[in-house]
C-alpha cells in the first residue's frame, strides 16, 4: 500500500519528467517529505490531447459521491479497480500520473513501536505512481488515488503490497484515452518494483504533522 510519500521535485524537474511542451507559468513547488492522505497533491492528466498538470485531494472522491467518502480511497487495488464502483469510471476515463521521489512503509520495532522505512529508486530518481483521478462537480472537489499491486520480492519484508511505480516508457500508454482494460492491465505490469531500495528513517515521520528537512537513514 502507500499511506505516505515524498515529493521534492522542482517545477523544472516535473516539466522534464513529463516532457511538458506548454507547461504554463513556472510554479514555486515546496519540498514535501511527508505527504499524507487528504492533502492536495499534483498529478498529470491528458485533456483534449494535451498533458496537463492538476492539483487535487489525495483520497478519491468519485464523481457521483454526495459526501466525502469515510472509507479509505487513497489507494486502489490494480487487480480489481476496473470493477469496483468507486474506481471503475476513473479507471476507464480518468487515469493519471502522480510525481514522487519515494514513499514510506512501516515495520514493528523490537520495542513494539513502528519503524518507518523510506522506499525509493537508486539515486532518489524521480518517478510516477500510476493513479486515477476524479472531479466531483457538486462538491467542487478534484481528487486522485494511487494504484497498488503485490509487492516485488525486494520489499516484501516491509509490506506485501506496493504502489505501482511506472516505467517512463509506460507513461503514454497509461494516459492514452483510447486504451482498453486488458491493455491497461498489461501496462501496469511495466513497473519499477524490482529496482526499489529502502532505508530506516526517524520515527518522527510517524506523525503526519511532521515534515523532515531531508531524508536520512538512522542507526539500527
Amino acid at each position: 500500500m502507500c499511506g505516505r510519500y515524498t515529493n521534492h521535485l522542482s517545477w523544472t524537474e516535473i516539466v522534464e519528467l513529463y516532457n511538458l511542451t506548454d507547461p504554463g507559468p513556472a510554479q514555486n513547488l515546496p519540498v514535501r517529505l511527508n505527504i499524507a492522505p487528504t492533502q492536495d497533491v499534483p498529478f498529470l492528466v491528458v485533456e483534449d490531447g494535451k498533458r496537463v498538470l492538476k492539483s487535487g485531494r489525495w483520497w478519491l472522491v468519485p464523481h457521483w459521491a454526495k459526501e466525502l467518502p469515510k472509507y479509505a480511497l487513497f489507494n486502489a487495488r490494480s487487480e480489481d479497480a476496473a470493477q469496483k464502483p468507486a474506481f471503475r469510471d476513473a479507471f476507464k476515463h480518468k487515469r493519471c500520473l502522480i510525481p514522487a521521489t519515494g514513499y514510506y512503509e512501516w515495520t514493528k520495532g523490537a520495542d513494539g513501536g513502528k519503524d518507518p522505512h523510506h522506499i525509493h529508486l537508486p539515486g532518489n530518481t524521480p518517478f510516477s505512481f500510476a493513479g486515477l483521478w476524479a472531479h466531483n462537480e457538486p462538491l467542487g472537489i478534484t481528487s486522485c488515488t494511487i494504484l497498488t499491486a503485490a509487492a516485488s520480492e525486494e520489499i516484501t519484508h516491509l509490506h506485501h503490497r506496493m504502489p505501482i511505480i511506472l516505467d517512463r516508457s509506460a507513461y503514454a500508454d497509461w494516459l492514452d484515452p483510447s486504451a482498453q482494460r486488458d491493455a491497461l492491465q498489461e501496462t501496469l505490469k511495466r513497473h519499477l518494483g524490482a529496482s526499489l531500495q529502502s532505508i530506516r528513517v526517524d520515527r518522527a515521520v510517524n506523525s503526519a504533522r511532521y515534515s523532515p528537512e531531508r531524508i536520512e537513514p538512522v542507526q539500527t
